[in-house]
């Protein structure tokens, strides 16, 4: 048909946009996921896609959300403060809007999910994930690695891949330590990200990163060859890397992300 496109930066599956709607493959996971985007429909929250149906061969059919997707190499948009900030609110409006869903929801998910069971976590909210109008973050897909879980645990992978806290050796990141710091306390004000919060923010950084390593082993243990592929690519040592140099600097980082 003239009318399909394949969306481009899907690291795991094939995205196919057929005029105003997209089309992905579906998993066990699908029909929590399908839950979710009804719950948040539901509540008012118009910045993720809606469900539509599911094929009788496997694929959901969802809105197609229309601006930039931001995608690698980061654009100046996606690098703007109006980005990183707008981000930080949004994340907060999506969680505030999973509440108490959280709680009933415990099971059927990709990702296991964690203690305490505070939001809904969409597990992977980076640019690549987010739409943009202009510098502004206007939308989120993709949220097969939801899971019912703490705010921290996805306002850390947040700020890891907004601020964005990167060693000086990954490709994908810019900014000196200072500037990373500063640009984690933004992403952390706009969200509006407690005391206990910002004092738990490096630590969980690196914990999300270790457990980000043993998802994708465990993914290519089991025959995922897109998970496979990021190994044999390395993408498992930048993020062990990136992990290291946040312990390195967490001097640095605590003394920003303070009072």
């Amino acid at each position: 048909m003239s009318d399909q496109e394949i969306l481009t930066g899907g690291g795991v599956n094939e995205v196919v946009r057929i005029g105003g709607t997209v089309r992905r493959p579906t998993g066990p996971w699908s029909p929590r996921v399908h839950d979710l985007l009804r719950h948040l429909r539901a509540r008012g929250f118009t910045a993720s896609p809606a469900v539509h149906e599911v094929t009788g061969d496997g694929f959901e059919i969802l809105d197609f959300l229309p601006g930039e997707v931001g995608n690698d190499p980061l654009t100046p948009a996606v690098m703007s403060t109006e980005a990183l900030e707008s981000a930080a609110e949004l994340l907060r409006s999506y969680h505030d809007s999973t509440v108490g869903y959280a709680q009933d929801a415990t099971d059927g998910w990709m990702s296991a999910a964690r203690t305490p069971a505070e939001v809904i976590c969409h597990g992977d909210y980076a640019p690549y994930n987010c739409v943009l109008d202009g510098n502004r973050v206007v939308g989120i897909i993709d949220f097969d690695t939801a899971h019912p879980g703490p705010r921290l645990w996805d306002i850390a992978y947040a700020a890891y891949r907004w601020a964005p806290i990167t060693a000086p050796a990954n490709p994908g990141g810019f900014g000196t330590a200072e500037e990373q710091a500063h640009r984690a306390r933004l992403f952390c004000d706009r969200y509006g990200l407690d005391t206990a919060g910002r004092a738990g923010l490096v630590d969980t950084v690196i914990a999300r990163l270790h457990a980000l390593v043993d998802f994708m082993h465990a993914e290519a243990a089991a025959g995922n060859p897109a998970f496979a592929g990021h190994l044999a690519d390395g993408h498992h040592l930048l993020y062990l890397a990136d992990a290291t140099y946040l312990d390195r600097q967490r001097a640095v980082f605590n003394r920003r992300l303070g009072p």
